[in-house]
């Protein structure tokens, strides 16, 4: 019994943290959940005015709706798309009727396509306000001579423009062109935590069945040493 009681404690106490990240994982699972509903329901209100003031923790994702006219610049950030390639996503400034001047993304443009200008005169199209989280410790600074932008700092980005540091995502602009609307979704954002779940609760049958296995080992041991 004493051979097999230190095996036991550590298989014991070896299953129940594993079980217990299983269990946080799922606890994580529908935190994550609710605020992709919580995103999803924000993003499915009814469009309205660009606020005066806006936050990024409260207006993150509010649908807007703007009118006015594109400025002729257009600033190119490098980005990959799994069904296209690589490509860009064009952020140009764009002047509302009230004389405000934001940033709005107008959406994603192969790499070897030549960049159509922005729909002309003055239009109106529906948005989500977004503070993009582009910036890793491993993105690039951006080559601002070449224009080639490596995420959408919005600083920066209305410095080089004359615009307020405010983005409109467009959902869809008038008029055909090779720039493609990408609208703000919430399928960039990572919910694996189920797949994190099944794997700690796995592992954790696994080291039942080895500490199981072992303590087999050790009694057949012992047995054969009595014999």
């Amino acid at each position: 019994m004493q051979r097999i009681l230190i095996p036991l404690l550590f298989g014991v106490a070896g299953a129940a943290v594993l079980v217990w990240l299983g269990l946080w994982q799922v606890q994580r699972l529908a935190w994550k959940e609710g605020i992709l509903t919580e995103i999803d329901t924000r993003m499915a209100e009814t469009p309205g005015p660009v606020p005066a003031l806006p936050d990024p923790a409260r207006d993150r994702y509010r649908p807007v709706v703007v009118t006015g006219s594109f400025g002729d610049a257009a600033l190119r950030v490098l980005v990959s798309r799994k069904t296209a390639g690589p490509g860009y996503l064009i952020v140009s400034p764009f002047k509302m009727q009230n004389g405000r001047r934001i940033l709005v993304d107008r959406g994603f443009l192969r790499v070897n396509v030549p960049l159509s200008p922005p729909p002309d005169g003055v239009v109106t199209f529906s948005g989500n306000l977004h503070w993009p989280d582009d910036r890793t410790s491993a993105t690039p600074d951006n080559d601002v001579a070449e224009n080639i932008w490596f995420a959408r700092d919005l600083s920066q980005m209305a410095e080089m423009l004359g615009t307020e540091p405010v983005l409109v995502v467009a959902r869809a602009l008038p008029g055909a062109a090779a720039v493609a609307p990408l609208p703000v979704d919430t399928g960039h954002i990572p919910n694996d935590h189920l797949e994190y779940a099944v794997t700690w609760f796995s592992l954790a049958g696994i080291w039942i069945v080895m500490t199981g296995f072992y303590i087999y080992r050790i009694g057949r041991r012992a047995e054969g040493t009595q014999a």
